[in-house]
């Protein structure tokens, strides 16, 4: 059976900008990736002080983790992004770079965190994601 994933956008609610409010994936397996920062293959943080390359190298190693799991960003049910020095600047640069992996009418349910500090200073963010794999059918 293939997986599905219905977007819900409760009338009741505001309309969402940049995300979807609630997703509901079934029947699948779900994958849960740890956070990720921007390391790069050798362990290094990538892009030390700008946050759209480290966004952008979060990005790449998510989707090295979900492909891992039989999975991709077409199938993330949430994401959660924990923001070093958050603002409505850094904000939207995370959506400018973030859009480039996502699928604009198949946002997954998101929320933004801002945090005081992440596992190293020079890191700015932060992102956990939850999917579901890919039908094997």
């Amino acid at each position: 059976m293939t997986p599905e994933i219905d977007y819900i956008n409760s009338t009741a609610l505001p309309s969402p900008n940049g995300f979807t409010h609630v997703t509901v994936g079934t029947p699948a397996r779900l994958v849960f990736v740890s956070g990720q920062v921007a390391y790069g293959e050798d362990g290094a943080v990538v892009g030390a002080g700008d946050l759209a390359a480290q966004t952008h190298q979060v990005f790449v190693n998510l989707s090295h983790a979900l492909e891992s799991a039989g999975s991709d960003f077409e199938h993330v049910l949430k994401l959660t992004f924990f923001v070093k020095n958050i603002s409505e600047e850094a904000v939207a640069t995370i959506r400018q770079v973030r859009k480039t992996f996502l699928v604009s009418s198949r946002l997954p349910a998101s929320t933004m965190v801002g945090v005081a500090g992440l596992a190293k200073e020079a890191l700015l963010l932060e992102v956990e994601a939850y999917a579901m794999q890919r039908s094997s059918a």
